[in-house]
């Protein structure tokens, strides 16, 4: 029985990292991710930026649910494999439907409930893994139990009324459904696992990447076609730059930093940093460079397309919010993720921020080109500054004898 039990789940190790399988996983979201750059790319008001960010929290959710998964028991490893599998394609077939999310398109089946029975799917699949995988924890399962009631309710139930419904009420019923999932996993409790530290601010750190990743390619799928010109390769060489600082912004300092608290925090102080610091924190995070990524999408369409714009058209509106206001919200997530763990305030970044609100109104005034490299200007600043005013305690973090 013992060995039955090994089979179908193997629990996973202090010091695990993550599986292939759980990048594999992840291949959905960068699809999920370009498909809600696309969304927002296609529409870009207000009522749409929304519509974006809600089916964006939608799929935040369901890669959450299986990183905590991930986290218990390996997803590699018998039963849990083929679920991991059946999720992805319920999460792939939810991405496939994220443009007719809200409004059905002639012909085929009922977009709207496609999307809301797909994520369901996924939601039960995983409730139904962590459930029997919890056999031998009773703390974990009267945990999950709790959680699973109110969050399935809420979560599940309001998103599928919502695809019977439009306009105000439709958006009302996702806001609900989102905010209350999000809501109910705070106060269910603290009796969750983090059963490797490593593995869970890995998981969380690659899925940053991933989100990155999507924002380089919306510089190439902007300028997709067109014959290369030193406006597409000075703007794509600028919009690589800030992605590649954000990346520092992440990696150098702050996520090693909150990893180590992770690792030292016990009992619920680490459950809290982990739902915190990771589930919570880095959604923002996520939001602002999908914003970046629409941003830099219309940047390189205005350098690259000479039969509608100018290299002095000026970038205005949401996309030019979206490019400054992504980075702004990234910047003030990363303070927000390293702050609930290490109870100090990275002041330079906050800086940063501020200053790049009251750029803004001057970057609507700009070419757009020059826009861009205003933003990659005060990035590299931050990081400069960073890198030199922090150095010894940035050089014991990264090298210390606790760095491994």
């Amino acid at each position: 029985m013992i060995g039955t039990k090994r089979v179908r789940f193997r629990p996973v190790a202090e010091g695990a990292t993550v599986t292939q399988l759980e990048l594999f996983f992840d291949l959905v979201l960068v699809f999920a991710f370009t498909m809600v750059t696309a969304l927002a790319a296609g529409d870009t008001s207000a009522k749409n930026m929304l519509r974006a960010l809600l089916v964006l929290a939608v799929m935040w959710w369901v890669w959450i649910a299986y990183a905590w998964l991930g986290n218990v028991v390996r997803a590699d490893e018998g039963f849990t494999r083929v679920a991991m599998f059946v999720a992805m394609g319920g999460a792939f077939l939810a991405a496939l439907t994220i443009p007719e999310a809200f409004r059905d398109m002639d012909g085929g089946w009922f977009g709207p409930l496609v999307f809301a029975i797909a994520y369901l799917l996924v939601r039960l699949v995983h409730l139904a893994v962590f459930y029997m995988a919890s056999i031998e924890d009773a703390q974990l399962r009267g945990q999950l139990v709790k959680w699973g009631l109110g969050s399935i309710t809420i979560g599940t139930t309001l998103l599928v009324i919502a695809a019977t419904t439009t306009g105000a009420v439709q958006i009302g019923l996702w806001i609900a459904a989102i905010v209350g999932d999000m809501l109910w996993t705070m106060l269910a409790g603290e009796d969750w696992r983090v059963n490797s530290a490593a593995h869970f601010a890995e998981r969380h750190g690659l899925i940053i990447i991933v989100a990155l990743g999507e924002s380089i390619v919306s510089i190439g799928i902007g300028v997709a076609g067109l014959p290369i010109s030193w406006p597409i390769a000075l703007a794509s060489m600028l919009g690589l730059a800030v992605s590649g600082l954000l990346w520092w912004a992440y990696f150098d300092v702050a996520a090693i930093s909150v990893e180590h608290e992770l690792k030292r925090a016990q009992g619920e102080r680490q459950i809290k940093i982990a739902r915190t610091c990771y589930t919570y924190w880095h959604f923002p995070m996520v939001v602002g460079i999908i914003a970046l990524s629409l941003g830099m999408k219309k940047v390189l369409y205005y350098v690259g397309d000479s039969s509608h714009h100018t290299l002095w058209d000026a970038l205005y509106g949401i996309p030019l919010f979206a490019l400054y206001g992504g980075v702004v919200l990234y910047l003030i997530a990363l303070v927000g993720f390293k702050h609930y763990a290490t109870r100090t305030v990275t002041v330079s970044r906050v800086v940063a921020a501020v200053l790049l609100l009251a750029l803004t109104p001057l970057a609507c005034a700009l070419p757009a080109l020059a826009s861009l490299a205003l933003l990659c200007a005060v990035l590299v600043g931050l990081i400069l500054w960073e890198t030199v005013r922090y150095a010894q305690p940035r050089d014991e973090i990264r090298h210390g004898a606790h760095a491994g």
